[in-house]
């Protein structure tokens, strides 16, 4: 996977750079048009998971059952027809508002040791999402899409390791090999979903609420993992003054 994000950076600081970015001439008008919904919904529900995050900060409504209201919105979500489109899409709002209210605990850490860190960890993961994102859009065709099954073992690997640390207890080093490693994984998937989507729609695809779910998805987690680096620099700094 660094060989792949490697490369690219590489051709893009060559003397061919500006060529690079002429396979967005791959992407059909209709593929280009869907892209442009799915950016827009997942631009909605970053504000509808915001608006979550400022009604924990109100009301502390963040915590188990609001995860499990997410997963239900996302489950129903996912086995509406796609003919519901209203509902489909207020249900994609509502998992992102619940969403927003699950991490808000972290949000709040984050603010009462520095509010700095919140407003950083955002534009680090806009940053990142944007370039990865970019990244995949002028590459050639399914050319990240072998990374998916690196992936999906890299996954698999971080749950089992959050499953056993659970069980038998886990040390510092555990914990940040999880954290960096997770980050890395899911850097890895905005690059491989964002071609998935594209090849998917090429294909006919076009179920924009479903793929923006996908990007949600990985932005949030990127962000969470961001954030929590961030907090745990800060906070022995913190927790001096106490």
């Amino acid at each position: 996977m660094d060989t792949a994000f490697s490369s690219f950076f590489e051709s893009t600081q060559s003397g061919s750079r500006w060529n690079s970015f002429k396979n967005f001439n791959q992407i059909s008008p209709v593929v280009q048009s869907h892209l442009k919904q799915v950016y827009l919904s997942l631009c909605c529900a970053l504000v509808a998971s915001a608006t979550g995050v400022y009604l924990h900060l109100l009301w502390n409504i963040g915590g188990i059952l609001t995860t499990f209201a997410m997963i239900g919105c996302m489950a129903w979500m996912l086995s509406t027809p796609l003919f519901e489109e209203r509902k489909r899409v207020a249900l994609l709002m509502a998992a992102a508002l619940f969403e927003g209210a699950s991490i808000g605990p972290l949000i709040d850490l984050a603010i009462q040791i520095d509010p700095s860190i919140l407003i950083t960890a955002f534009v680090g993961t806009g940053l990142a999402f944007a370039c990865f994102s970019a990244a995949a859009m002028v590459a050639r065709r399914r050319e990240y899409l072998y990374l998916g099954g690196l992936l999906s073992s890299g996954l698999s690997m971080l749950l089992w390791l959050h499953f056993a640390s659970s069980i038998f207890g886990g040390s510092t080093a555990l914990f940040k090999f999880e954290l960096y490693f997770g980050l890395l994984v899911f850097v890895g998937y905005i690059v491989v979903d964002t071609q998935d989507i594209i090849e998917k729609a090429h294909f006919g695809d076009l179920d924009y609420v479903k793929h923006a779910l996908t990007l949600f998805t990985d932005f949030v987690a990127v962000f969470v993992r961001i954030l929590i680096i961030m907090v745990s620099h800060n906070a022995p700094r913190f927790l001096s003054f106490y």
